[in-house]
């Protein structure tokens, strides 16, 4: 579900709009929902700054927990002041196979040369860049995998596939 913002709201009216969406999870989560926004507005230097954002909420085991995602590049910085950043965090899936795990994250405009990721540990770390499209996540894994993972790419749509640590 996209929406665009009126023109001329500033970054702040941007991540009041985002507040709104999040007094509304539980009916989110009920629907298994993404809620995002994208735009232009002008920063302090009177330039057009283009944002991307959103939340991904989804229920898990049963209903019995919901698991809300934030991805884009708009954030907060330590002062409280909104801040557009130069690499956007990507909405990321894991699933949990017999053997391995995977991760399915959405990066539009990147090809599989561009994408580089590294297990630690239980820990998955994928960048991607590609002109002015730039990606990163971290994503914390249910278990330790191998270091050595796989990657695949269709169309923007990153899979990202890791081996459990035998233990």
């Amino acid at each position: 579900m996209a929406d665009k913002p009126s023109k001329g709201s500033g970054i702040e009216g941007v991540l009041g709009g985002l507040s709104d969406l999040l007094r509304n999870l539980g009916q989110l989560a009920e629907k298994g929902a993404e809620l995002q926004r994208e735009g232009t507005f002008k920063d302090a230097q009177g330039r057009d700054v283009n944002f991307h954002y959103g939340v991904s909420v989804r229920t898990m085991n049963g209903g019995r927990e919901m698991r809300v995602e934030p991805f884009g590049n708009l954030k907060r910085d330590q002062t409280g002041e909104a801040k557009v950043a130069e690499v956007r965090e990507p909405m990321a899936d894991v699933f949990e196979e017999k053997d391995h795990i995977l991760v399915v994250l959405e990066m539009p405009g990147v090809t599989l040369a561009d994408v580089k990721a590294e297990a630690t540990g239980d820990v998955l770390s994928i960048a991607a860049e590609r002109g002015a499209k730039r990606y990163r996540k971290e994503v914390l894994l249910p278990c330790p995998v191998k270091r050595d993972v796989q990657v695949t790419n269709n169309n923007g749509v990153v899979e990202v596939r890791a081996v459990r640590e035998q233990g």
